[in-house]
C-alpha cells in the first residue's frame, strides 16, 4: 500500500494528521488528531470552518491560525484550493461544488448538463484526495411546484450519485432558508430535502443541515436533527439572528445541539458558518470551537 494511499485514508475520515489513542468523554478510547496546537480537544466532532467568512485573509495564514487552535478543516474551498490545506495535514470537509451557485440548480432541467459536467470532475478529485463532501443546491423555485422540483432534482442528480457511490464521496445538497437570505430557494425545510433523499435512494446523496438556516424555517433543531440523522452527511452553525458568533447573545443552545448530533452517531464535521464581528475573528473562532468541542 502506498504512503499517498493511506494518507488519502487517513484524511477521508478527517483525522488531521498522524492519531494517537487517548480516553474521551465517557472513558471510550479515542482517537487524537495531532498538530502543532497545544489544545485538547474532545475529538467526539471534527471541528471545520467555512472560508468565505474569514475572505480577507490569506488562506494560508487562515489555515495556519486554524490549525493552532484545533480545528482539522477549512471547507467550501475549490479544488486547486485543497492543496493548501492537505499540505498542512488538514482537509476540506466539503468542497465547492458546480461555479453556477445558488440559484441555478437541479431543480432546473436547463442547468443539468452544466451542472453535471461542473460536478463530475470534483467528485472524482474529490475520492482521490480524501476529501469526503462535495456540495451542490437545488435552484430557486421559479414557480416549480414541490413535485415537479423533486422530480427534476432526482433526474439531474441521479447520474452524479452513481459517480459518487463509485467513488465513495458524498453529494450533499444545503438546506437554505427562503425567508432572510436566499428568498425563492427550493430545498428551504428539512421535509423536501430528505424528501428528495428518498426519491433518490443513493446511501451517496444526503443533506448540509445548516442549523442556522434551518431555525429560521422550522427551529426545533435537535428533534430534527435526531429525527433525520441518516439524511445528513454535514453541519453548518451560526448564530441566530444576524448570522454572528454562536455566543451568549443568540438564540440556539450550540452546546445542547453538539450534544444531540454526537448523539445520533455522527462522525463527521461541523463546520462553523458565522460572521465573525470582532477585531481578531480568531477570538471568535476559537469560542466558537470551544462551545462546539463536547
Amino acid at each position: 500500500m502506498s504512503k499517498d494511499y493511506e494518507r488519502r485514508e487517513i484524511l477521508k475520515f478527517g483525522f488531521a494528521a498522524s492519531i494517537a489513542p487517548v480516553i474521551g468523554r465517557k472513558g471510550i478510547v479515542k482517537e487524537e488528531v495531532k498538530s502543532k496546537s497545544t489544545i485538547q480537544r474532545e475529538n467526539n466532532i471534527f471541528h471545520s470552518a467555512c472560508r468565505w467568512c474569514y475572505n480577507k485573509i490569506p488562506l494560508e495564514e487562515l489555515a495556519d491560525k486554524a490549525k493552532d487552535i484545533g480545528l482539522q478543516s477549512i471547507e467550501l474551498l475549490d479544488p486547486e484550493e485543497w492543496e493548501i490545506m492537505l499540505s498542512r495535514g488538514l482537509n476540506c470537509a466539503i468542497s465547492n461544488g458546480s461555479p453556477l451557485g445558488i440559484t441555478k440548480g437541479f431543480n432546473n432541467p436547463g442547468f443539468h448538463k452544466q451542472l453535471q459536467e461542473d460536478i463530475e470532475p470534483i467528485l472524482i478529485k474529490a475520492a482521490e484526495k480524501g476529501i469526503p463532501n462535495v456540495i451542490c443546491f437545488s435552484g430557486n423555485t421559479n414557480g416549480l411546484s414541490w413535485e415537479q422540483g423533486l422530480e427534476n432534482c432526482a433526474k439531474g442528480l441521479e447520474p452524479l450519485a452513481k459517480l459518487a457511490e463509485k467513488h465513495q464521496v458524498n453529494l450533499v445538497m444545503e438546506l437554505l432558508n427562503s425567508k432572510v437570505d436566499h428568498a425563492d430557494y427550493q430545498c428551504d425545510n428539512s421535509k423536501w430535502g430528505t424528501a428528495l433523499v428518498e426519491k433518490l435512494g443513493s446511501p451517496r446523496f444526503k443533506l448540509l443541515y445548516d442549523i442556522y438556516h434551518m431555525q429560521i424555517m422550522e427551529g426545533d433543531v435537535i428533534a430534527t436533527i435526531r429525527k433525520n440523522k441518516d439524511y445528513i452527511a454535514h453541519y453548518h452553525t451560526g448564530g441566530v439572528p444576524g448570522r454572528n458568533e454562536i455566543e451568549e447573545n443568540q438564540e440556539l443552545n450550540y452546546k445542547a445541539i453538539c450534544d444531540a448530533i454526537i448523539g445520533t452517531g455522527y462522525k463527521g464535521f461541523l463546520g462553523q458558518e458565522f460572521i465573525p464581528t470582532r477585531e481578531d475573528p480568531f477570538v471568535s473562532l476559537r469560542k466558537a470551537i470551544d462551545i462546539c468541542d463536547v
